[in-house]
């Protein structure tokens, strides 16, 4: 039997928690929910889990895998949305049994309980212990017996320690208080030893905190699933049908590459090195990124990902294919946006960022954010040519020149002479500018959470100074409405 321990009697749990948990029930309401439609919104809960949603202010074109699913959802149903935020998966799963939320997204399935009814797999995982690099490896069950694993209240990661059947059992603590990617982050700063996650929520954590380890596979996939009262079949059955027909469109799979796709794409050394430069290198150049913001409307810290994977910072970078500078200008492109010196890291960021905002012009209104940006900066690195070739031998391939996922497969072709051979703009090192594409996500998720985001101070929301470069907006995805 595996130990549990608890909160001790007496004790309150922290009280962003219980703050948090008033809201949900406040937005749940007391009664249950009549089925969705023209006076009903669809009322989906949500794991308070940074994996599946986004907690900051979303990037154009994102919200978050759950949230781009389920407002697709709604979408078919013709009905508005909206969204209440569980503390707990515990939480979320009553929720849904007491018919609170009409369906609750992105949980782990707990298979067995006659009361909830779930949807085909979203995504699928490994269940994993993590541990610190630098402990004594834990890399074999019988070196969990009597060891204190930390888990979220509720993980299914529970069942899988019982199947085991290591003695003495390990001790199940709690982690209250906090997600997931907390909970590793407290395996990095040694609060815990050992703590039971999965491969998903590991690679994330990986990259804010080089020093997690995987310490050893537990048994079992690790489904992540829509999950419906037994007395929701309707609405189940209409749900199953539409996560079915998204995965036979390829559009799960562009979802997953889209928030999933570049994260194991570092190693540790790179996201060490990256997190010292972020405190030794980035302040001296913080203001100018964020000027380069107020030019361009171009997320600063999107730009000082790009800076970052051009010269690390080094304002004096230069390479033997004679692009130089903070962000690697060619003399070319220095002439065209008036750079008189392309070792002055301020006039290197600004034109950086014009020319990245002159790129994304470039494409065609057909491509949407945020695959216009990834294609941008594949441009930022081979030339709107190259990029433009590759497009053009998309179709052929049975993949869509509008969508980043597809072009990342076509982009390495173009180094083969069986295709470069037929383009003006001749050999490019595509694979190349996929690598670099997807190091800057990497590098822009970590600088989203650790760095803030910037508001212009003499602007009002929604304004930019980027009229002087007669930028046209891109295509407005259409949505749900939502409350």
């Amino acid at each position: 039997m595996l130990r549990h321990f608890r909160t001790p009697p007496g004790r309150l749990p922290p009280l962003p928690a219980l703050l948090l948990l008033l809201a949900v029930l406040l937005a749940a309401g007391c009664t249950r929910l009549e089925p969705p439609g023209p006076q009903q919104p669809l009322i989906v809960g949500l794991p308070d889990d940074p994996i599946f949603q986004q907690v900051a202010p979303p990037t154009d074109g994102m919200d978050g895998f759950s949230r781009d699913l389920t407002a697709m959802f709604a979408e078919t149903l013709d009905v508005e949305i909206r969204y209440v935020v569980a503390p707990d998966y515990p939480t979320l799963l009553r929720m849904v049994r007491e018919q609170k939320v009409h369906f609750a997204a992105a949980v782990s399935a707990q298979y067995g309980d006659p009361q909830l009814r779930y949807t085909p797999p979203l995504r699928e995982t490994r269940q994993i212990i993590v541990q610190h690099a630098s402990a004594l490896p834990v890399d074999a069950p019988e070196k969990l017996a009597g060891r204190e694993i930390a888990v979220m209240p509720g993980a299914r990661q529970i069942d899988a320690l019982r199947a085991l059947n290591v003695t003495p059992a390990p001790t199940i603590v709690a982690h209250e208080g906090g997600d997931e990617l907390e909970l590793l982050g407290a395996v990095a700063r040694r609060r815990h030893d050992l703590a039971a996650s999965d491969d998903l929520h590991f690679a994330v954590a990986s990259n804010y905190h080089p020093d997690l380890a995987e310490a050893l596979e537990l048994p079992g996939k690790l489904a992540y699933v829509w999950a419906f009262d037994a007395k929701s079949a309707t609405l189940h059955e209409r749900a199953t049908r539409f996560i079915e027909a998204r995965r036979a469109d390829g559009t799960l799979r562009r979802l997953d590459d889209r928030y999933f796709g570049h994260i194991r794409r570092l190693d540790t050394h790179d996201i060490a090195a990256f997190l010292e430069h972020i405190r030794t290198r980035l302040p001296e150049y913080r203001h100018d990124f964020q000027e380069a913001q107020e030019i361009t409307g171009i997320d600063w810290r999107l730009l000082a990902a790009l800076a970052y994977q051009e010269s690390q910072w080094d304002p004096l970078a230069t390479s033997p294919t004679g692009v130089r500078g903070m962000m690697m200008l060619t003399g070319e492109t220095a002439d065209r946006l008036k750079v008189t010196n392309r070792l002055d890291a301020k006039q290197s960021i600004r034109a950086g960022a014009k020319y990245l905002a002159i790129l994304m012009d470039e494409l065609p209104d057909s491509v949407r954010h945020p695959d216009r940006l990834w294609l941008a900066l594949a441009a930022y690195n081979l030339g709107m040519g190259h990029l433009n070739g590759a497009r053009i031998f998309a179709p052929g391939l049975k993949r869509d020149p509008d969508l980043w996922v597809d072009m990342k497969q076509v982009l390495p072709l173009l180094s083969r002479p069986d295709y470069y051979r037929r383009l003006k703009s001749g050999r490019a090192r595509g694979g190349e500018a996929v690598i670099l594409v997807e190091n800057i996500r990497n590098y822009y998720d970590v600088l989203s959470r650790f760095e803030p985001v910037y508001t212009p101070p003499s602007l009002g929301e929604g304004k930019s100074r980027v009229k002087k470069m007669k930028r046209k907006p891109p295509p407005k995805k259409a949505k749900p409405r939502r409350h």
